[in-house]
């Protein structure tokens, strides 16, 4: 496929967009500790990143059942909106480049396994939002590695799947492009390692966001 056949192009939001995996796994961490469970490593809570948050929560704590579970989810949520009050910390040249790419005409989305209010409230705080012409949360749609929310953006701006680029920092973005067939392209800097998601073979695996041009 011709790098000039991308309409639009798609993007997770934390880890990819957002360098707020610290912030994750503290908030996963601090969760863990107020309710008597094990603490995950830094790792261990990093590996959940882009799931939706329950579908997180059940795979750190397989042992807790659906009330705990739901426990949990509220208590990171709640730490999380506290250290979320500011500003996003995006990686460097995110919002360069994303600007640049909208005045080259592309389509721009979010997939996220961030709840819609949890982005939205990133938006709002970083004053962004009309960066992006779409988005889909794992609270509105399913979880990834579904593609469903991939499937619903195509849908929405009437594409085929090698007219979009998935851009993200996990298996689980990866694995959602792969099984419809989405180009994708991996970063390295974010919650999973490079080894990781060459397996699902993206188009490249880049260590710095502004590395994108070279791949539309």
């Amino acid at each position: 496929m011709s790098q000039s056949n991308y309409k639009l192009l798609i993007f997770d939001w934390d880890g990819t967009l957002s360098n707020s995996v610290d912030r994750i796994v503290s908030c996963i961490q601090i969760a863990a500790r107020e309710h008597q469970l094990p603490v995950p490593s830094f790792d261990q809570a990093a590996n959940i990143i882009g799931l939706g948050l329950h579908e997180a929560v059940d795979m750190l704590f397989a042992n807790a059942d659906q009330q705990l579970v739901s426990e949990v989810v509220a208590s990171y949520s709640a730490h999380y909106r506290v250290k979320d009050s500011g500003p996003c910390d995006f990686f460097p040249h995110v919002l360069s480049v994303l600007t640049e790419l909208k005045g080259r005409g592309y389509l721009l989305a979010v997939a996220t396994g961030k709840s819609r209010a949890g982005l939205d409230r990133a938006f709002a705080s970083s004053n962004i939002e009309g960066l992006f012409h779409s988005s889909r949360c794992a609270s509105e749609t399913e979880s990834k590695p579904s593609p469903l929310m991939l499937m619903q953006l195509l849908e929405q701006f009437k594409l085929s799947a090698d007219q979009a680029l998935m851009v993200g920092d996990t298996e689980y973005d990866m694995e959602m492009a792969q099984l419809i067939h989405m180009p994708r392209l991996a970063v390295s800097y974010g919650a999973h390692e490079a080894d990781r998601l060459l397996k699902y073979q993206p188009v490249a695996c880049i260590d710095c966001f502004s590395k994108i041009t070279k791949y539309i």
